[in-house]
């Protein structure tokens, strides 16, 4: 019991650090530049630790193996688990989180590791956030990327809609990409937007 408070003072106590400097996509995303407001930025933080700290008291290999993002309420999840009883349980759980309005399950099924494939995906991974840098018309640092078995999982809010159809365009104009599958949100869709 006493490692169940010690593992979740752990996780506050962690995302208190640097939250000015660490925003939604990673180190460096400034909070002044999410589109979504303060509040829901806040509200979207607090379901992801919550989320996460659930999933890792569930069971701890959840913690490495599962990556989830929460824009507007939407929960986002990725990652590699051992069997397909794994991923209903940890889709159960997201859904059980308080404020949640959708849950998107993209975890795998392990398989055994191929350094090839891996390499692949890294630089589709490479390739394509080099090519959403380069285009001036698209806020990069609004998305993240995934690639698994050259498939692309992109989360993100677009400003625009040609600005979420240019995003899809770069992804799908990578070599060897099979499949593109696109977590985007429209800033105008969001519940609450920055004034």
């Amino acid at each position: 019991m006493k490692i169940r408070y010690l593992l979740i003072l752990l996780i506050v106590l962690n995302s208190c650090v640097g939250t000015g400097t660490r925003g939604l996509f990673g180190t460096g995303v400034s909070v002044a530049v999410d589109p979504r407001s303060i509040g829901t930025q806040i509200d979207d933080t607090i379901m992801q630790k919550n989320l996460s700290t659930r999933l890792t008291l569930e069971d701890k290999r959840y913690f490495l193996a599962v990556k989830s993002k929460v824009l507007d309420g939407r929960i986002f999840i990725t990652g590699k688990v051992d069997n397909p009883e794994d991923k209903l349980k940890i889709t159960k759980i997201a859904w059980e989180t308080e404020g949640v309005r959708s849950v998107r399950n993209d975890i795998k099924i392990k398989e055994q590791f191929n350094f090839k494939q891996s390499a692949k995906d890294l630089l589709i991974t490479s390739q394509l956030r080099t090519a959403l840098i380069l285009n001036k018309e698209i806020k990069a640092r609004n998305y993240q990327i995934d690639t698994y078995k050259k498939r692309i999982y992109i989360y993100g809010i677009a400003e625009t809609n040609d600005e979420l159809k240019l995003v899809i365009e770069e992804a799908k104009s990578i070599l060897d990409v099979e499949k593109v599958v696109a977590s985007i949100l429209l800033l105008k869709d969001l519940r609450i937007q920055k004034n």
